[in-house]
C-alpha cells in the first residue's frame, strides 16, 4: 500500500522544495501473513464446530447432559390448600378433553357450591418460569384417563376409560407395526446405537424441511418436506391450539417442549422414545364419526372405521403362522393399520371422500416397505391382495350405550351440572369423584324392584289383590325408590334407583300429581302458622288478647286467641297438639269458590262423608274434605292477617288499589284465554287457522261482516262480497244478500266503527280470539310470548267493563280471585323454604290434595327436615372430586356444606313426626307397621304419608257433566322415615293410556317397602356399619381461596 506514494523505500524522504501542505503520515504496512492466519483460524474453528455439531447430531451428548439437568429442576409437588404457584395449560385438544385447561372455570363453580380445595400442586420456580415462556409442562402424560365414580365405601361404581383399548406398553406392539410406522414417520427414532438421541429432532429430515422452505421462498422447483418427528407431532396434536402448527414459532415451541420432555427422566432416552411410539399409536387423531364423536388411536380407529377387533388384529400380526388363511388375515390387519397411519395426515378427507386415494397410497407404501425389506414379501403380497371394508353406519352404529342405573345417572348428571359439561365431555375428563351412594345396597334394591315384574314374585311379596295389582298387570308398573341417610353435615343419598331401563328419573326429573302426600305440606304450613301466631300473641295477657281485633274471615288467628285466653299454659307444644285436635267437616256437600269458579270435592271413601274428624284423624286416614277446608283457612289467614291486607279492597269500592287488582285480573284472565286459543292455531298454516276460527262460529251476514272487516280491514268490496257469500252458502237467511245490503254491511262494520269488545260481541266470538286471528294473519310465525307481549292493551280493553261502577259485584268476585292468587304466592314461598321444587302453585284449594304437583325427592327432603327437628340440611350426592391425579394440575376438593338452616320450629317438627307416625301405626300405611325391627326385635320408629294420583284430562259439559275422561298416568307414593337417621320415598307409576286399567292405591308402594325390609334392615340399625368411609372434611379453611391463573 505504501508503494502507491513512496518512490524509493531505501531512501529517506527529505523535502527540498517548499511545501505548502503538511506531509501525509506514513501508513503502517499490513501483514499478509496475519490475514492468512486469521482465515486459517476461522476455517479451523468452523471445522471444529462442524465436527462437534456433527458429533452432537450423532450422539446428542451435550444436549442430553444440559437438558436433562435443566429438566430435573422443572418439578411440582402436592400440598394442602389451594395453590398460587400453578399454571393451567392452554387450549390444546388433549388439555381441553382431559379438563386441565378448564380448571380455572371448574373451580369457581365448585367453590360456589360449597366445595373447598383441600390439596393442589405447587410448581417449582423453574417450572413457573418455564411455563411463563409459553412452553408445555413436561411430565409423563397419561395414556388412558376418564371419569371414575366410587361409592361411599370407595368401591367402583362407574368407570369410563378413554381410549377404551390401547397398547399398555411398548412390548405389546407387534414389531411389524413399529417398523412400518418408523419407516413412514421417523426411521431412526429407535436406533439403539444412539442412547442419548433427542427424539424431537431428526436432523436429515429437519435439513430437508429447512431447504424446502428456502426453496419455496425462492420459488425453486421441488416438493415441500415436513420436519416433524413423532415427538413433535405428539406435542402438536396434544397441546398446540386446535392441534395445529400455525407458525414457525409454534413449531419451535413444539420442538423445545418435546426435547425437554424426552430428557426429563434422564440423559438416556431409549425408554422415552419407545413411549413416544406407544403414545402415538394410542392417541393419533383419526377424525370423528356420528354417534361416537372423536376417534383417537389405532384401537379406536380399527373398531370405528373398519369394525375390526383390536386384540384380534394384534394377535394376527404377531402370529408366526404362514398358512394362506392366516396370511390373508395378517395382510388385512397390516393394511388396516397402515392405512390409518397414512390417513392421519388428512383423516377427515382420507377416511370419507378420499378412500380410493388412501387405498392407492397404502399400496404404494406397502411396495416401499417390501422394497426396503421392512416387511417380508409374503406379508406384503397378502396385504396388497386385501381390501378394507368400512363400517356401515346403518347396520353397525357406534352409538354409546345409555347408562340406565339411576344412581349412576344421578351422579353423572349432578357432576355435569356442577361443571357445566355435557355427559360426553364429562366422561372424558381426568376426574375421580366420590358418590354418597352405597353401591351394594343400590344393586340389591334395583334387583328387587325389577323382580317385582314377575307375577309369582309379586304374589310372594303380597302385591296382588284389591287396590293392588293383578297377575297380568305386574309388568306394566314402574317403581322408584330413594333412601337418604341423615348425617351431621347433610342428607346423603344412599340409594336412588328404579325398575326401568330408561334414562328418565321419576324421582328427580318428574312433576307428578302425588295426591294426598300434599296433605303433609299443608299440615306443616298450618302448624308453622300456629307457631307464628304463638310468637305474636303467646306472651300477651288475657286483657291484652281481648283487645286484639281479628278479621271475621281469619279463623286461625281467632282460634289461637281463644285458646290462649282459655289456657294458662301457653306452651307451644301443647298449642300445636291442640291445633292437631281441631275438627273439620268431611262433608262433600259444599261448593267452594276457588280458582276463579265454584268447585266440589270428594273423599276417597264415602263412609267418611258424614264424619267430623280431627286433623290427626284426617291425616292418618287421608280424608280429603278436612284438608280442603284447612287450606281455605290457611288462604284466608294469609289474605287477612297482613297489616296492609289487600282484603280491605272488598270493603271500599273507592280504594284506588282496586284498579290495580282489576287490571291484574284482566291481564291474567286474558292471557289464560289466549293460551287456549293459541293451542287451536299453533302448528297450522294461515288457511288452516282461518278455517279453524270460522268453524267455531254459526255464520250470519252480520257476523261474517264483523269478522271480515276486522281481520281484513283493507280488503276491497268485491273481496268482502265473495267472502261473505262463500261462507253463507246453504244458510237460511231472513233477508237476501243483495249487493246493496253487502255495501251497507261493508260500511257499517269497517275500521273504527266498533272497538274490539263490541266487534267480538257482534261476531259472537271471544274478542281475544278475534284479535289473535288478526295478529296471526299479519304475523304467521309469531310465538305465544310475542302474542302476549303484543296484546297487553287489548287484554285490558276486553275487560274494561270491570271498571264501570254498575258492576261492583262482578268486580268483587274478580278481586277475590286475585286475592286467592296472591295468597298462594305467599303459600308457595312457605313451601319453597322447605324444599318445594317448582316455581308456582295452582291457585286453588285443590292444591291441598295434590293438584299443584310434586316430586318424590322434594317430599323426601321435607320429611328429612321433619326428622331433623326442623333443620333443613343440604342434599349431598357428590362428596369429593379429584382432578388430574398424578399430574402437574392435580387438585382435590371436598364438599363443605354450610350448616343446616332451621325452617320450622323444633316443636312443629316434633308434632309432625307424631302425626306421621300414626299414619304407619294405624292409618293408610299400617301394613308396613312393625316390619323394620331393631336387633332386639323391637320395631324401629317409623312414620310417613301416602298419596295416590290419578291424572286425567276431562272434558266437562254443561252443568259440570263429564263428557270424556282420558288417563295420563297413575301414581302411588309413600314418603317415610325409619329410625332417627333414614328417610326416603317409594313411588309406583304407570304412564300413558294404559293407566286407565289400574286401580291401585298407595297401599301398593307401602307393601313394596314392606317387602324390602330384609334388604334394608341391616343398614338401618343404630350404629350399624353401612361400610361407608368417614366423610373427608376440609382441613384448610379459606373463604375465598385465590384461584391460580390460566396460562
Amino acid at each position: 500500500m505504501g508503494a502507491l506514494w513512496q518512490t524509493d523505500s531505501s531512501k529517506a524522504v527529505v523535502p527540498t522544495d517548499r511545501v505548502d501542505e503538511a506531509p501525509v503520515p506514513e501508513k503502517p504496512r499490513r501483514n499478509r501473513h496475519g490475514w492468512k492466519a486469521f482465515w486459517l483460524l476461522l476455517v479451523i474453528i468452523a471445522i471444529v464446530v462442524g465436527l462437534a455439531a456433527s458429533k452432537e447430531m450423532r450422539t446428542s451428548r451435550f444436549q442430553s447432559r444440559e437438558l436433562s439437568q435443566y429438566a430435573a429442576s422443572l418439578t411440582y409437588h402436592l400440598e394442602p390448600g389451594p395453590s398460587e404457584a400453578i399454571r393451567y395449560p392452554g387450549n390444546g385438544p388433549f388439555d381441553l378433553r382431559l379438563g386441565y385447561s378448564s380448571l380455572d372455570e371448574f373451580l369457581p363453580r365448585l367453590l360456589k357450591r360449597n366445595y373447598v380445595v383441600t390439596e393442589q400442586t405447587r410448581f417449582s420456580p423453574a417450572l413457573l418460569s418455564y411455563t411463563d415462556k409459553g412452553l408445555f409442562v413436561p411430565y409423563s402424560e397419561k395414556i388412558q384417563a376418564g371419569l371414575s365414580i366410587t361409592d361411599c365405601r370407595a368401591a367402583p361404581l362407574y368407570k369410563y376409560n378413554y381410549p377404551q383399548q390401547l397398547y399398555a406398553d411398548f412390548a405389546a406392539i407387534p414389531p411389524v407395526v413399529v417398523s412400518s410406522l418408523l419407516f413412514i414417520e421417523n426411521r431412526f427414532l429407535l436406533d439403539p446405537k444412539q442412547p442419548l438421541a433427542n427424539p424431537a429432532v431428526d436432523w436429515p429430515r429437519f435439513g430437508m424441511a429447512a431447504w424446502s422452505q428456502v426453496a419455496k421462498l425462492l420459488r425453486l422447483p421441488g416438493q415441500s418436506a415436513g420436519g416433524s418427528t413423532l415427538a413433535t407431532q405428539l406435542e402438536k396434536y396434544r397441546h398446540s391450539p386446535e392441534g395445529l402448527t400455525v407458525s414457525g414459532a409454534e413449531k419451535l415451541r413444539q420442538m423445545m417442549s418435546a426435547s425437554v420432555r424426552a430428557y426429563q427422566p434422564g440423559p438416556q432416552t431409549l425408554g422415552a422414545r419407545q413411549n413416544i411410539v406407544r403414545d402415538y399409536l394410542n392417541s393419533v387423531p383419526l377424525s370423528a364419526v356420528p354417534g361416537h364423536g372423536e376417534v383417537h388411536g389405532m384401537a379406536e380407529g380399527l373398531r370405528v372405521w373398519y369394525g375390526s377387533d383390536f386384540n384380534q388384529a394384534n394377535a394376527q400380526l404377531n402370529s408366526p403362522a404362514t398358512d394362506p388363511k392366516t396370511m390373508a388375515a395378517k395382510g388385512l390387519a397390516l393394511r388396516e393399520m397402515l392405512s390409518l397411519m397414512i390417513a392421519q395426515r388428512r383423516p377427515s378427507y382420507y377416511l370419507t371422500k378420499g378412500r380410493e386415494e388412501l387405498a392407492d397410497l397404502t399400496d404404494s407404501h406397502l411396495r416401499l416397505l417390501k422394497q426396503n425389506a421392512v416387511i417380508d414379501g409374503a406379508l406384503a403380497d397378502a396385504a396388497l391382495a386385501s381390501k378394507v371394508s368400512y363400517r356401515d353406519w346403518q347396520t353397525q352404529p357406534t352409538m354409546q350405550p345409555i347408562e340406565t342405573n339411576k344412581g349412576i345417572s344421578a351422579a353423572r348428571s349432578r357432576l355435569a351440572s356442577m361443571l357445566n359439561r355435557p355427559l360426553y365431555d364429562l366422561d372424558r375428563l381426568d376426574l375421580s369423584a366420590t358418590s354418597t351412594l352405597q353401591g351394594e345396597l343400590q344393586t340389591q334394591a334395583t334387583a328387587y324392584l325389577k323382580k317385582l315384574a314377575d307375577p309369582a314374585y309379586a304374589a310372594e311379596i303380597g302385591l296382588l289383590g284389591e287396590r293392588l295389582l293383578t297377575p297380568t298387570s305386574t309388568t306394566q308398573v314402574r317403581y322408584s325408590f330413594t333412601l337418604f341417610e341423615l348425617t351431621p353435615d347433610g342428607s346423603r343419598v344412599r340409594v336412588q334407583t328404579d325398575s326401568t331401563d330408561q334414562p328418565f328419573d321419576i324421582n328427580e326429573g318428574s312433576k307428578l300429581e302425588l295426591g294426598s302426600t300434599a296433605k303433609m305440606r299443608v299440615l306443616t304450613t298450618y302448624l308453622q302458622i300456629i307457631a307464628e301466631l304463638h310468637d305474636k300473641y303467646g306472651a300477651m295477657s288475657v286483657p291484652e288478647l281481648k283487645k286484639v281485633e281479628i278479621p271475621d274471615q281469619d279463623r286461625l288467628s281467632q282460634w289461637v286467641i281463644d285458646y290462649l285466653m282459655q289456657n294458662k299454659d301457653h306452651d307451644l307444644s301443647k298449642l300445636l297438639g291442640a291445633a292437631l285436635d281441631r275438627k273439620y267437616s268431611a262433608s262433600p256437600g259444599e261448593a267452594f269458590f276457588t280458582g276463579g269458579g265454584l268447585h266440589t270435592f270428594h273423599n276417597f271413601r264415602k263412609e267418611d262423608n258424614g264424619r267430623l274428624p280431627t286433623l290427626r284423624d284426617a291425616l292418618r286416614e287421608s280424608i280429603n274434605l278436612p284438608f280442603i277446608r284447612l287450606m281455605r283457612d290457611v288462604v284466608r289467614y294469609v289474605t287477612y292477617s297482613g297489616p296492609n291486607s289487600s282484603a280491605e279492597l272488598l270493603k271500599d269500592d273507592r280504594d284506588p288499589r282496586r284498579q290495580e287488582y282489576l287490571a291484574s285480573f284482566a291481564d291474567r284472565e286474558g292471557t289464560s284465554f289466549q293460551l287456549k286459543f293459541w293451542k287451536k292455531y299453533k302448528n297450522k298454516d294461515t288457511q288452516a287457522r282461518l278455517d279453524t276460527f270460522l268453524d267455531s262460529m254459526r255464520p250470519t251476514p252480520i257476523r261474517m261482516a264483523a269478522v271480515h272487516r276486522y281481520l281484513l280491514p283493507d280488503a276491497s268490496q268485491a273481496d268482502f262480497n265473495t267472502f261473505v257469500r262463500s261462507h253463507l252458502k246453504g244458510a237460511r237467511l231472513n233477508e237476501k244478500l243483495t249487493d246493496d245490503r253487502l255495501i251497507r254491511l261493508y260500511d257499517s262494520y269497517g275500521p273504527g266503527s266498533y272497538d274490539l269488545p263490541d266487534q267480538g260481541f257482534i261476531a259472537k266470538v271471544h274478542p281475544l280470539d278475534l284479535w289473535m286471528m288478526g295478529y296471526l294473519l299479519n304475523h304467521p310465525d309469531a310465538t305465544f310470548s310475542e302474542i302476549v307481549k303484543a296484546s297487553h292493551f287489548e287484554r285490558q280493553e276486553v275487560y274494561s267493563w270491570l271498571f264501570k261502577s254498575k258492576h261492583k259485584g262482578a268486580r268483587d268476585s274478580r278481586i277475590r280471585t286475585m286475592l286467592e292468587i296472591e295468597a298462594f304466592l305467599d303459600i308457595h314461598q312457605r313451601w319453597q323454604k322447605v324444599g318445594y321444587p317448582f316455581d308456582h302453585l295452582v291457585p286453588s284449594l285443590a292444591t291441598a290434595i295434590g293438584s299443584s304437583g310434586d316430586r318424590p325427592a322434594a317430599l323426601a327432603e321435607l320429611i328429612g327436615t321433619i326428622l331433623n327437628d326442623g333443620v333443613r340440611m343440604p342434599t349431598l350426592r357428590i362428596d369429593s372430586l379429584h382432578f388430574a391425579a398424578g399430574t402437574p394440575y392435580e387438585t382435590q376438593l371436598v364438599n363443605d356444606p354450610h350448616v343446616g338452616k332451621r325452617v320450622m320450629p323444633s316443636e312443629v317438627a316434633t308434632a309432625m313426626r307424631e302425626a306421621l307416625s300414626q299414619v304407619v301405626d294405624a292409618g293408610t300405611a299400617k301394613r308396613v307397621s312393625g316390619s323394620f325391627k331393631l336387633a332386639d326385635g323391637s320395631p324401629l320408629a317409623m312414620g310417613g304419608k301416602t298419596g295416590t294420583g290419578d291424572n286425567r284430562i276431562e272434558a266437562i259439559g254443561s252443568g259440570g257433566r263429564i263428557l270424556s275422561s282420558k288417563s295420563i298416568n297413575r301414581t302411588a307414593t309413600f314418603v317415610f322415615y325409619i329410625g332417627d337417621h333414614h328417610f326416603g320415598t317409594l313411588t309406583a307409576f304407570v304412564p300413558g293410556r294404559s293407566a286407565e286399567n289400574f286401580k291401585f292405591t298407595s297401599a301398593l308402594p307401602v307393601q313394596v317397602l314392606k317387602g324390602m325390609a330384609p334388604i334394608l334392615t341391616p343398614y338401618l340399625q343404630p350404629g350399624s356399619d353401612s361400610q361407608c368411609k368417614p366423610t373427608q372434611t376440609a382441613s384448610v379453611a379459606m373463604l375465598e381461596p385465590q384461584l391460580p391463573t390460566a396460562r
